[in-house]
């Protein structure tokens, strides 16, 4: 099965980046170029992961990433910010929004997909370990 990816960034030139990766690695690319739309095409298509940058124009990453972990989608979604906005704490602040995975720009190409895929792995394990635990 091919996963979609959701991808909410304003720059122009990192949305081709990513997508480029992405279609040439097999994945379903849906693409929003602020939060708002990402918050609908998230709700309507429930990507199995999204990409967030943290600066956008209407709202940033961290309140995206709070408002997409409340809005009903499968708990094995995995939010990961993608940011040159790499400041001391970012990190911790993406996952106290909710993100399961930080990645910082400028992105590798050589490596990007596997760092995306090591997120969604880590999270997918510890969600099979979790439920049978029950």
């Amino acid at each position: 099965m091919k996963l979609s990816i959701l991808i909410i960034e304003d720059n122009e030139q990192n949305m081709y980046m990513l997508s480029y990766l992405l279609e040439k690695s097999n994945f379903k690319v849906l693409k929003a170029y602020n939060g708002i739309d990402g918050l609908k095409l998230a709700s309507e298509n429930k990507p199995d992961i999204i990409l967030i940058d943290i600066q956008l124009p209407d709202m940033d990453g961290y309140e995206i990433c709070n408002k997409l972990s409340h809005n009903g989608l499968s708990k094995n979604t995995v939010f990961i910010t993608v940011t040159s906005y790499a400041m001391g704490g970012d990190k911790e602040k993406s996952m106290e929004a909710g993100a399961d995975g930080y990645i910082e720009k400028p992105i590798d190409p050589d490596t990007f997909i596997e760092q995306m895929m090591s997120i969604y792995k880590i999270k997918n394990k510890k969600l099979n370990e979790n439920d049978s635990n029950c």
